[in-house]
């Protein structure tokens, strides 16, 4: 059985929408290079042009 992992040991990232920091799941690890956003709520409201 594989040894148990500290939360504070899993990789982080910052959300693309709200900018708070959020960490991988198990649910993310086949593709977490691409994921980007923290939750559902965070990628319905993407921003698509950068504020001015």
């Amino acid at each position: 059985m594989p040894r148990m992992r500290r939360k504070a040991d899993l990789p982080t990232k910052t959300c693309a929408t709200c900018g708070r920091p959020f960490t991988w799941r198990r649910t993310w690890a086949d593709d977490w290079e691409q994921v980007r956003y923290c939750s559902q709520a965070c990628r319905r409201g993407r921003v698509t042009e950068p504020p001015a």
